[in-house]
């Protein structure tokens, strides 16, 4: 840390696309600022399991934390719109505010590395999607997107973090905040294992590896939120000559599916081209996800495919269900995620270790326990998955082959939703919160953006102050 002083200006704990974007915005002006982050800085993440082909359980997990966040080491997809990943709307007030802070996101991520070039399904490519999505009963959602890629990330954020650095920002890194300090309903900084660090203003940004410590800040100081839903499913992975012509025509292609049976709401999300499946750990369960790299390729393309749950009364908390979810899967794989063949689950047989080498599709994660998801999810999220995936592959022919894989849990955690006024300060005075960690984003782009809603929030208070 450049700076040894115990007392800041603000302090903004999260180094992800929101602490890192909270931090460019209060750059400029003469306030002393810090950013606490638990991880280590982006050069020093490394995890072991692109060497031993095994998760070595670092804590904390060099993929989730460190400079960059979770972000870093994923597909690196930027959606260009406010209303994927969140609705900026919410926060601006109007479409018209959302769509320039997305333009002024963008502008920020190109300035420090982000290719050029953006996808966009467009012309006869666009209606012939929308045409097959709207005959299976589906929807294609056209979004302009840019593609950083999970092996440039690192450098896009190693570029950002140094030039906050050289205008005055600091960073404390490999330090867990335990709680905030707050009296008498005002917050005046954070407390750390073994110090006190006093600030005028609080960004609580902690990403989404962050939702059980903002679960836990918001009922010892009684701050106001709301459930939000949650995402259960799994990660697909399919031959990559699959879907080449979609992802040619849309770099992440959207579709939105409600299905037959339950009429529940079903997606695609985070689709990784000629990519890799990788495996995420939190505390108490493991995940999957997905990179692409411009580096390196694979034979294959893997993609979420996700069922959105809410809960009503007696059982609201999404996020403690969500949790039992995971925990189970994690059991029934001890300890790996499960990998099934599709056509599998579909008979009601577990996949084998036999079923899984003979397989068509070779799996990339090879940290795995071949098994059977229906053990491990709920009956009515299972349904949902082989009939979604039976409506997409009348958009994507082959996509519920018999050989197709699934990766089994792949869960979007949005935590708590902190009730934010305008200016994205809580109901406690002075501590303002941004980011998927405060339950207000779903992606990069969202994610960034309502950073810099709250560094502006803080602005405008020193401003009428």
């Amino acid at each position: 840390m450049s700076n040894a002083t115990d007392d800041y200006d603000v302090v903004i704990v999260g180094a992800g696309p929101a602490g890192l974007f909270a931090a460019y915005e209060l750059t400029g002006t003469d306030l002393k600022v810090l950013v606490v982050d638990a991880g280590k800085d982006i050069d020093k993440r490394h995890c072991p399991m692109s060497s031993v082909l095994s998760c070595e359980h670092c804590t904390p997990c060099s993929i989730l934390c460190g400079v960059g966040g979770a972000g870093a080491y994923s597909d690196g997809t930027l959606n260009l719109r406010p209303d994927i990943g969140g609705n900026l709307a919410d926060q601006t007030g109007d479409d018209e505010s959302a769509w320039e802070l997305v333009e002024y996101v963008d502008s920020i991520y190109l300035k420090y590395g982000v290719p050029q070039e953006s996808y966009i399904a467009s012309g006869g490519d666009a209606d012939m999607l929308k045409r097959r999505a709207a005959s299976a009963g589906a929807r294609f959602i056209d979004i302009k997107q840019r593609h950083i890629g999970s092996d440039y990330s690192t450098a896009l954020i190693s570029s950002m973090k140094d030039d906050l650095g050289s205008k005055g920002i600091s960073f404390l890194l490999e330090s867990r905040v335990k709680d905030i300090l707050v009296d008498k309903g005002k917050c005046h900084g954070v407390l750390l294992e073994n110090r006190m660090i006093n600030s005028r203003y609080t960004i609580l940004a902690p990403g989404r590896v962050g939702y059980e410590w903002m679960d836990g800040l918001v009922n010892r100081h009684s701050i106001k939120y709301s459930y939000s839903g949650v995402d259960i499913g799994v990660r697909v992975e399919v031959p990559s000559i699959i879907m080449d012509p979609i992802t040619r025509i849309n770099h992440d292609p959207k579709f939105h599916i409600y299905t037959r049976r339950y009429d529940d709401f079903v997606r695609t999300f985070c689709t990784n081209e000629h990519g890799f499946v990788v495996k995420e750990e939190y505390e108490g369960f493991v995940a999957t996800n997905g990179h692409s790299m411009h580096s390196k390729e694979s034979e294959n393309t893997n993609f979420a495919f996700l069922v959105h749950v809410e809960l009503t009364r007696p059982m609201e908390n999404t996020i403690k269900y969500a949790k039992s979810v995971a925990k189970l899967a994690t059991t029934i794989g001890g300890g790996k995620p499960v990998l099934q063949r599709l056509g599998d689950l579909r008979r009601g047989r577990r996949s084998t270790a036999e079923h899984i080498s003979r397989n068509a599709v070779i799996n990339t994660l090879k940290d795995v326990t071949p098994g059977d998801i229906s053990m491990a999810m709920p009956h009515r999220i299972v349904m949902n998955i082989i009939e979604g995936l039976e409506v997409l592959s009348k958009i994507i022919p082959g996509v519920d082959s018999d050989c197709t894989l699934l990766y089994a849990p792949e869960v979007k955690f949005y935590s708590l939703k902190i009730d934010v006024d305008r200016t994205m300060q809580t109901n406690i005075h002075d501590l303002f919160v941004a980011g998927d960690g405060a339950g207000l984003s779903r992606d990069l782009i969202n994610s960034s953006a309502t950073g810099v809603l709250a560094a502006r929030g803080i602005l405008s208070r020193i401003k009428d102050d």
